[in-house]
């Protein structure tokens, strides 16, 4: 049966539905909140920042987070910045442009109450992350710094240098530490979730897996917070860290949470190109980047194998200034991606295989000096150097597009809660903000937004309004669950057979790139929804995972999250066949105008695609939430 999808989006004009909301729900006084107890999955920027902040007012805390400690989140990884509309350039931002650049940078597949929400909270943020003591960088005076990003034509982001993300991260970990060692929040690190469990409609706990011992545990509590990030690793090669994963997101699924959008993938375009097949992750150059190099291409195929200082100007293109002048080298990143592959599919592509473009410093180094770019930029360049062993300051880099951030995630309400009452979705692991396609900084502004500013006002409301009757452990809805996770556990190590895991995830990866990747046809989407079941028949009749259950066993660990992504990359696919249109990271070749820009098709696919599980074996279910867009008319989106 069809799932109902009530988006919950509060009545009232946009600017106001925020705060109208927090006034009409309800509380939970000091003292009872003490009584209450929140499970968070997941210790990035979301979970962490929702971790200590629902500890700081009370509530009984458990984090759970597959690392050795929350520090290592995939979080630190963000380089380039944080969005928020401060306006402190008096470049004309506001709360409004933010949002109206958002819904635009997104296609038009987002909501738009979430997406104000997202804009008005940002502000908060900056201030939040400053008392915390994040060194962002500040200008001469002592003001925080701005600079650009894609999509945008303000100064908008905050930063600090090139390792944003784990500046923020910090600052939400030791926020977190305190709850910890005060002893509101008890800290499970090295603890996999392999289950939500599901008790009278309701999600009143977790299975896990402690990767240390080995042991299955169940834990219970009120509400259940997913904080797991995206699941770009379905493609093998990505600039994820090598644990990230859809396994949370998935087994909650297949509870009966409804996945959304799960094709709408990112393609960044400023990543260190492919050198090999030895190559198991890729690496970010930060899109920050873009704001001093210039990007380009010889204009003619036969300089391509020349050294770039030996083409004369006259002979570069610089195609993304040709192309998209008011935005030039900040186009956002879907399309900028699209332009890289254009050059290089035209045989103009630079480095081993054609397949990279120029990434050029050499004007910013004249205009500014070379320390003014190192104050900017020095860790990223230190960075490309050791990889590459190439001088970014006197060779241009080389860059090409890769797998990033993935704009789908488990279907939430404007409460965050997805389509299993009181399972909460924040950051990359929801679908909400971003639509088809993710501006630059706007990652990190969401997972804290989430964590930080809306998640403690709207899970007091749904345990204020929720009867919750004591649930522990020894219910039986956990000893189903742990059975099924054991069971599967014992299933995985008995195949025995030939072939690794990595093998498994290689082959799968290089279908979804080639057939689901930055450009995608029915044909192609066919084939692969032939050959992924295949793959996964292959993998439960061949894969040799070796050890055992008992013990620190991480070829276990990545067997159970590849069987996920087998599983996982069928209904990517699925979804990106269903929707016959173009709209920002998805990118189908039989829907684009004649320029080759994306050709939406809003009359029939103005909607939020929640797929829901049947059973295996069994076709998902489509379900369709309507998108209304009263505010930032629907348009064709344009950067020229």
């Amino acid at each position: 049966m069809a799932l109902t999808l009530d988006a919950k989006i509060p009545a009232g004009p946009l600017a106001e539905k925020w705060d109208r909301h927090r006034f009409e729900m309800k509380l939970v006084n000091p003292a009872n909140k003490r009584k209450h107890s929140v499970i968070v999955v997941g210790s990035g920027l979301a979970g962490a920042s929702a971790a200590a902040s629902l500890s700081e007012l009370g509530y009984r805390v458990s984090c759970f987070c597959f690392q050795d400690s929350p520090r290592r989140a995939h979080s630190i990884a963000a380089q380039g910045g944080i969005n928020a509309a401060k306006n402190y350039r008096n470049d004309g931002d506001s709360v409004q442009r933010l949002f109206y650049d958002t819904v635009k940078g997104g296609d038009f597949r987002a909501r738009e109450a979430n997406v104000y929400r997202l804009a008005q909270v940002s502000v908060d943020i900056i201030d939040q992350c400053v008392a915390q003591g994040v060194p962002f960088a500040r200008e001469y005076g002592g003001l925080l710094a701005n600079r650009s990003f894609g999509g945008a034509q303000v100064s908008r982001t905050f930063y600090a240098r090139g390792q944003t993300g784990q500046q923020l991260l910090l600052g939400a970990y030791q926020a977190l530490e305190k709850e910890i060692a005060r002893g509101g929040v008890a800290m499970f690190e090295r603890h996999e979730m392999l289950d939500v469990v599901v008790v009278d409609g309701k999600a009143r706990g977790i299975i896990v897996r402690d990767l240390r011992t080995g042991e299955i545990e169940s834990h219970a509590a009120d509400a259940v917070i997913l904080a797991t990030g995206g699941y770009g690793n379905v493609y093998f090669l990505s600039t994820n860290a090598m644990g990230c994963n859809v396994t949370a997101t998935w087994r909650a699924y297949k509870k009966g949470a409804a996945f959304a959008n799960p094709c709408f993938t990112q393609i960044h375009p400023t990543c260190i190109p492919v050198s090999g097949d030895h190559q198991s992750k890729l690496t970010l150059m930060s899109e920050s980047l873009r704001n001093d190099g210039r990007v380009w291409v010889p204009k003619r195929r036969e300089d391509c194998g020349k050294e770039p200082s030996e083409i004369p100007e006259a002979d570069r293109d610089y195609y993304l200034e040709r192309k998209y002048p008011s935005f030039g080298n900040l186009s956002p990143r879907d399309i900028a991606s699209r332009a890289a592959k254009e050059a290089c599919d035209d045989g103009r592509g630079v480095g081993p295989g054609g397949r990279g473009v120029y990434l050029d410093f050499s004007d910013a180094i004249k205009r500014l000096g070379r320390q003014a770019i190192e104050e900017r930029y020095g860790n990223l360049f230190e960075m490309y150097q050791r990889i590459t062993d190439e001088d970014p300051y006197t060779r241009p880099m080389r860059i090409y597009p890769a797998v990033h951030y993935t704009m789908g995630g488990l279907w939430v309400d404007y409460n965050l809660m997805s389509s299993i009452p009181g399972l909460h979705v924040l950051g990359e692991a929801n679908f909400s903000d971003h639509g088809a396609n993710r501006l630059g900084a706007s990652a990190l502004m969401q997972g804290l937004a989430d964590g930080y500013f809306v998640i403690p006002y709207t899970i007091g409301d749904y345990i204020a309004r929720t009867p919750l009757p004591a649930v522990t452990a020894d219910h039986p809805a956990f000893a189903e669950a742990k059975a099924a996770v054991e069971s599967r556990t014992r299933t995985l190590l008995a195949v025995n057979g030939t072939r690794t895991v990595d093998s498994f995830h290689r082959e799968l990866g290089k279908i979804m790139w080639d057939k689901c990747g930055m450009a995608r046809d029915a044909a192609g989407l066919r084939q692969a929804l032939e050959e992924i079941p295949r793959l996964r028949e292959a993998f439960w009749r061949d894969v040799k995972v070796l050890g055992t259950a008992e013990g620190l066993n991480q070829s276990l660990e990545k067997a159970g999250r590849v069987a996920d992504f087998l599983e996982f990359g069928e209904l990517m696919c699925r979804d990106a066949l269903h929707r016959e249109e173009s709209c920002g990271g998805h990118f189908r070749t039989e829907y684009q105008t004649e320029d080759g820009e994306a050709k939406r098709n809003d009359e029939a696919f103005a909607y939020v695609a929640a797929w829901e599980y049947a059973g295996d074996g069994v076709d998902p279910i489509l379900n369709k939430e309507p998108l209304a867009f009263e505010n930032v008319h629907l348009s064709t989106r344009s950067y020229k």
